[in-house]
């Protein structure tokens, strides 16, 4: 690694890259057997358990959905716990036990279970108004949904999984609130996240919009990272709302799922132009059609997306470092977060371009040092 960054422990990349190979490996094989199961599904199971549902087309609706859920869900747990837990507590990560993890796991379950039935709902109301072009009500569809799920995740999804208690450290809150003037930027609060109960990785983030907006500082980051380092972290998150990151995604979102839905339709039609014409056709076309989705989306889309994402990143870190002015505490914090956390500083190129929706760590770095260099010479 001689083009190491000198923040960068080499022995914790080493690390770092066997880590994230273990995690992309399982995340593979999760993937192939959730695909094999998906036909197994759609190819023995779907007809006849449509065949014995109750004639009440909204408790049909909603048990064909939660079996469609829970069908593959043994083997997603045996993933889950390889990839959330066993793994996790190998590279000591982990500050669950056994049962402190499944509660979670089934926790996440019950939440599916609900948010599930909605969002298929979305999709029904779609299939039903018009079967020719549910694609482009579908998509509409998705953006209140959307907006919704943006606003509210913070209130009420979040604070299942985790404390949430207002930051008392004034210090603290008088620095980042320099930050969020500066930017123009009005939040509900600066919110404290008992993270340390799950693991010990780290996490910053603006979450919300309108009167939910706050920002959100894990204990396992206050307690890593210095101010001048926290005082980038959140820069970026103000940097996001600068450029209008959050309604740009919904934008493209919308228009990412208006392109998979039209192309799933086009798959779907071609094969059976009458699979939306009953109540039944509908929902046997319902894994099918999660399948395309699921397939395109990996294949085609999520690099596309992956890509917009990293330039919206590199976007939040050039605002980070022009209003702090402290290239120093910008690449501390990145590489701290490397170290801490094994996240591979240098992956491959088509494992970037896959799975990365943040530049990596030694890009980051390498713009922090250019920035530095740029503003010397000026």
């Amino acid at each position: 690694m001689s083009h190491l960054h000198p923040l960068l422990d080499s022995k914790k990349q080493t690390l770092a890259k066997e880590y994230e190979t273990i995690k992309r490996k399982t995340s593979f094989f999760n993937m192939i057997t959730g695909f094999v199961l998906s036909l197994i599904f759609i190819l023995f199971v779907s007809q006849a358990l449509i065949a014995v549902l109750p004639p009440h087309n909204v408790l049909a609706f909603i048990i064909f959905i939660w079996c469609v859920g829970i069908f593959s869900l043994p083997i997603d747990l045996i993933f889950s716990y390889i990839s959330g837990y066993k793994l996790e507590h190998q590279y000591g990560f982990s500050n669950q036990n056994k049962k402190q993890f499944f509660k979670e796991q089934f926790k996440g379950l019950g939440i599916e279970l609900i948010i599930g039935p909605l969002l298929a709902a979305v999709l029904f109301w779609a299939f039903h108004i018009s079967p020719h072009y549910w694609w482009l009500w579908a998509a509409g569809g998705m953006i209140l949904v959307s907006v919704i799920f943006a606003t509210f995740y913070p209130v009420v999804i979040m604070p299942l999984f985790n404390k949430y208690t207002p930051i008392e450290d004034e210090e603290l809150k008088t620095r980042l609130g320099k930050i969020l003037e500066q930017g123009g930027l009005k939040i509900k609060g600066f919110f404290l996240q008992d993270m340390s109960r799950q693991t010990k990785k780290e996490n910053a983030f603006l979450g919300g919009l309108g009167k939910t907006r706050r920002v959100v500082l894990s204990d396992n980051i206050i307690s890593n990272m210095s101010l001048d380092e926290l005082e980038t972290v959140i820069a970026h998150e103000v940097g996001h709302y600068k450029y209008k990151h959050i309604w740009k995604n919904l934008f493209l979102g919308t228009i990412y799922q208006l392109c998979l839905f039209f192309v799933t339709h086009k798959i779907m039609f071609s094969y059976d132009p009458a699979y939306l014409n009953t109540f039944e056709s509908r929902l046997e076309a319902y894994p099918i059609f999660l399948l395309c989705f699921g397939l395109l989306n990996f294949l085609f889309l999520s690099p596309l997306s992956n890509a917009v994402s990293r330039h919206f990143e590199r976007q939040a870190d050039t605002y980070a470092l022009d209003s702090t002015k402290n290239p120093e505490a910008f690449q501390k914090a990145m590489a701290g977060l490397a170290n801490r956390n094994l996240s591979n500083a240098y992956p491959g190129k088509f494992i970037k371009i896959l799975y990365y929706s943040h530049p990596p760590i030694g890009e980051r770095l390498r713009a922090g040092l250019n920035w530095a260099k740029k503003h010397e010479k000026a």
